[in-house]
């Protein structure tokens, strides 16, 4: 087997560094080296990874350098500390997140008992965000954007991506249908109530299924995608979802796709935050968690 070839610590303390100041100058007087010295040891650094560890030019980690990024934090914290030494505990810290509701029931809820067992000493702060309208209750160190992105001024990675697909209550399966097409045609969409969201814009189904018709303008209208959700389970006709975000009432048998197919959404999840943020142990801390634990 042929020997294991382990960076050099001084490369991964830049990496580390900046990934987190997101400044060539500011990693180098982190690291009482100059400028030229941190570029230099990326560079290295890349080629025995044979990766891109940064994807744009202000320094957000490629999906490569994101996922590494975990690992390369955890090894400098477990060679940080000597064996049998309690682990010096980061004074506690409170950190704001503006969040979208439905993304906040079906994702990070689920997952957030995990965060806290990991860094006890952060105090998380949900607060409302209202998707599309980028508009949250009030500020935050930390936001979750539901939209086409990219957003400027702001640094951002993508977390969530999704297809979309039909669903309806069992009850109105039977009522509305049978949908042997799938509800790809347009005679099996004419026959139903289509519930409209602009989150989820019906367009995108149409044109993938080949269907000539224009985005609906009557019917229930609903800015949640929870909401919409529980309309679509109580009868109120067809929704057009997110599968990751619909989970819940699929997996209960409130919902029921129509169609075995999925079609690309232009609206994804982003988690922002204004540059320098990551400075602070308790926001990078839950980015590189929040971002490892939606691709596991």
């Amino acid at each position: 087997m042929p020997p294991i070839r382990i960076p050099p610590i001084h490369c991964l303390q830049a990496f580390e560094a900046l990934s987190r100041l997101r400044s060539v100058t500011l990693a180098a007087e982190e690291l009482h080296v100059t400028p030229s010295a941190v570029s230099h040891r990326m560079r290295q650094l890349e080629t025995l990874l044979g990766t891109r560890l940064f994807g744009r030019s202000d320094f957000s980690p490629s999906a490569d350098g994101q996922a590494y990024l975990v690992q390369v934090r955890q090894g400098l914290q477990a060679l940080a500390q000597m064996p049998g030494q309690r682990q010096a505990t980061p004074s506690a810290a409170r950190l704001r997140l503006a969040v979208t509701p439905t993304f906040s029931r079906a994702i990070l809820m689920p997952r957030l008992a995990a965060f806290r067992r990991a860094w006890p000493e952060v105090e998380l702060v949900l607060q409302v965000a209202i998707p599309l309208l980028d508009v949250k209750a009030e500020e935050a160190d930390l936001e979750v954007r539901f939209g086409t992105g990219p957003y400027p001024g702001v640094e951002q990675v993508r977390i969530l991506s999704d297809d979309v697909c039909p669903v309806c209550s069992p009850d109105y399966a039977i009522e509305a249908g049978p949908f042997p097409q799938h509800f790809e045609t347009a005679d099996e969409v004419a026959r139903a109530h289509l519930i409209r969201s602009p989150l989820v814009p019906w367009s995108g189904w149409f044109q993938a299924c080949g269907i000539q018709l224009p985005e609906p303008r009557e019917g229930a209208q609903f800015n949640d995608v929870g909401l919409m959700l529980d309309a679509a389970a109580a009868g109120f006709g067809v929704a057009l979802t997110r599968p990751k975000l619909a989970a819940a009432w699929l997996d209960s048998g409130r919902l029921v796709r129509l169609s075995p197919r999925s079609v690309p959404s232009p609206f994804h999840h982003y988690l922002c935050w204004k540059p320098g943020t990551l400075a602070r142990w308790e926001c990078a801390a839950f980015v590189d968690w929040l971002t490892a634990s939606l691709q596991a």
